[in-house]
């Protein structure tokens, strides 16, 4: 008997619906083509709710989105509501109270996609960044004091615990381990200047690394640094792993060298529970029902759950389809120069499965 699975759909805002359609259509092109079965139910959680309702989620949103088997995510941000309300009361909100706390970004140059990095190619940009999504300076730890005057006082604090730290480092390690690629997992931190969060993260991915991990390579490197490698030779990588703010900052670096936001997945992860999968582009409200926005990032997103809810097969085989449309079919990455429009897109893929 097949399996079955149970997938929220947040569309969101923007182009978000759009370009979830087309995740969904080559979504159920894999599952009959692998046979398992994709029951999908759509929430509207966005800023047409919100201002219609003035809620962000609901109180229940959290604990309905658990009984599923993972979220399948459009895009957040519209322009009618204040930037941070939604990103917040949303993303930020659903992360926590999911307790998605791996955020995976692949980092692959797919053939036929130009990069700004000259002289690389496929072959040289095809790395994953695990960032720790759950806390870390953006957890909002510090505050204000004498707010207004000139005596004012901003503190924000990076703290980390070490139940944090280690369950986001196995996370890494089994990742690379399953990978299979060069087995080697870099630790991108700044130990020399924050020398008490990084000598936690340190020390454990040391200890972590000895014990159970013989078989696979560590590195260090600073994240300064990483930055000038990720331009200069991102063929040194295979797995990175780190912090959240850092995370945050080499992933959209690492976007840019693999032809842009329209192509970038990502997944937001907890490993015992229920993750959210999404392109990385936002949600373009420009271009909005025109038809025209390009939804490979978010095709990827379905892979990327795919292969986390265990088909990995189908996940190999959308890759390859999206390989073959980037190499042969498009003319550009780009909104409205592709050759294709949105939905003649998803079609390709499809098809090619």
């Amino acid at each position: 008997m097949s399996k079955a699975y149970n997938i929220a759909v947040i569309g969101g805002d923007g182009t978000g619906p759009e370009v979830a359609a087309e995740g969904v259509k080559v979504l159920k092109a894999a599952a009959a083509k692998f046979d398992f079965k994709l029951d999908f139910t759509d929430f509207d959680y966005g800023g047409d709710r919100y201002i219609r309702t003035n809620e962000v989620l609901p109180e229940s949103a959290a604990s309905e989105l658990e009984q599923f088997d993972s979220i399948f995510l459009g895009a957040i941000g519209h322009p009618d509501v204040k930037p941070g309300i939604l990103e917040k009361g949303i993303l930020l909100k659903l992360r926590f109270e999911l307790d998605q706390y791996i955020n995976l970004r692949p980092v692959k140059l797919f053939p036929g996609v130009e990069t700004p990095v000259m002289g690389k190619g496929p072959e040289e940009i095809d790395y994953v960044v695990v960032r720790e999504n759950s806390g870390g300076i953006y957890t909002g730890t510090g505050g204000f004091s004498m707010k207004g005057t000139e005596n004012e006082v901003a503190v924000q604090s990076m703290v980390y615990t070490y139940h944090q730290v280690a369950r986001c480092l196995k996370y890494a390690f089994e990742y690379t381990r399953k990978r299979g690629r060069r087995n080697t997992l870099g630790l991108v931190g700044k130990t020399n200047v924050l020398t008490y969060v990084f000598d936690l993260w340190e020390r454990v991915f040391n200890e972590m690394g000895e014990a159970d991990y013989s078989d696979i390579r560590r590195d260090y490197y600073h994240v300064d640094a990483t930055c000038m490698w990720m331009i200069k030779n991102p063929e040194w990588f295979d797995v990175l792993v780190t912090g959240n703010m850092f995370g945050d900052i080499i992933t959209d670096l690492g976007a840019m060298t693999q032809g842009g936001m329209g192509i970038a997945a990502g997944g937001n992860i907890n490993p015992e529970g229920v993750s959210m999968f999404e392109p990385i582009g936002g949600s373009a409200p420009k271009y909005t029902g025109q038809n025209v926005i390009n939804p490979l990032a978010a095709i990827c997103a379905g892979a990327m759950m795919l292969d986390e809810l265990g088909e990995t097969e189908a996940a190999i085989a959308i890759e390859k389809c999206v390989a073959d449309v980037t190499a042969n079919k498009l003319k550009s990455l780009a909104a409205g120069r592709m050759g294709y429009r949105t939905t003649e897109v998803g079609d390709l893929v499809a098809e090619g499965l």
